[in-house]
């Protein structure tokens, strides 16, 4: 299935260097839900504003899963009151179809062209019994721009800070 998207405008359109903000929820989205969600991104992104100024971003939704935010700070800084504006865009998200979007410790990760997601005890017991590997693909959802998005919000386990994360576990288990 390919990413939905929803947009203010095209984020083709947005420099390189845009703040971008990723949002994973629990767990996947179903189709209608999806519908709903496409259009409250829309909604958010159109009326998104920094100092009474309209903020120049996009907002996507892919996966079924991730609510994926761009703001564009070369024409107006997003600022402590807009950046707020969208964590309780997301709350509101989170309470109206009973998810979470701001589980840091849920990692997601693809197998074949789906997406999963569990907790990170669970994550790493699939890192022991292989399935998952240095190939599987993660999501880091650390990104901070457009830029690191496009290269380096899929990436290889081998290549995460996930694996930084699981390697320094396990040397810490092993002690005990």
């Amino acid at each position: 299935m390919l990413p939905l998207q929803a947009e203010k405008m095209n984020d083709n359109e947005l420099p390189m260097g845009s703040k971008v903000w990723v949002y994973q929820s629990t767990r996947k989205l179903e189709p209608h839900e999806t519908i709903h969600i496409i259009s409250a991104i829309n909604a958010f992104v159109y009326d998104w504003t920094s100092h009474k100024a309209g903020v120049r971003g996009s907002g996507e939704f892919l996966y079924n899963r991730f609510v994926v935010l761009m703001a564009d700070e070369e024409s107006v800084k997003v600022g402590g009151c807009s950046i707020d504006s969208s964590v309780h865009f997301i709350k509101s998200l989170e309470r109206k179809y009973d998810t979470g979007f701001f589980d840091r410790l849920n990692i997601a990760y693809k197998k074949g062209d789906e997406v999963y997601s569990c907790p990170q005890e669970e994550f790493e017991q699939l890192t022991r019994k292989g399935i998952v590997n240095d190939e599987t693909i993660v999501f880091n959802n650390l990104v901070q721009t457009k830029q690191e998005f496009l290269t380096k919000w899929e990436v290889p386990f081998k290549d995460s800070w996930h694996k930084t994360l699981f390697l320094t576990h396990t040397s810490f288990n092993s002690v005990l």
